[in-house]
């Protein structure tokens, strides 16, 4: 397992090539990464409410599911979309479907493929999960 001071130091080595106006994090698994991103970025924080599988990474629908409306102005904005684990990429996907008419979208995953992230590990446990 990675020890928090490690996965701390990656979100603070990981170099970005956009000035985003926005970060947006996947609720509820994003809302950590995000936070933390955010700290650093210094911008917009907002949470996408969207969910696919259950507390045990296991699928709850067939597909993502918005479960509230989308309540923030993320038109013409550059976005910095936020997810803990990207598996199948299905949430991420849907998320930028969602939100077409931002000027930009660039995705971030802890662990898994995205345009930036810190771990792509078949096996990756979060160091703050309890």
């Amino acid at each position: 397992m990675k020890s928090f001071e490690e996965i701390m130091q990656h979100f603070r080595e990981i170099e970005f090539h956009e000035t985003f106006d926005m970060v947006i994090a996947i609720a509820n698994g994003g809302i950590i990464p995000a936070t933390i991103l955010n700290q650093r970025l210094q911008t917009e924080l907002q949470l996408l409410k969207i969910n696919l599988r259950d507390p045990f990474q296991q699928p709850k629908y067939d597909t993502p599911q918005l479960l509230s409306p989308i309540d923030f102005d993320y038109k013409n904005k550059t976005i910095l979309l936020v997810e803990d684990r990207v598996k199948t990429g299905a949430s991420l996907q849907f998320a930028v479907q969602l939100l077409q008419g931002a000027k930009e979208i660039k995705t971030f995953a802890v662990n898994g493929k995205a345009d930036y992230s810190l771990y792509d590990e078949v096996c990756f446990r979060f160091p703050w999960l309890i």
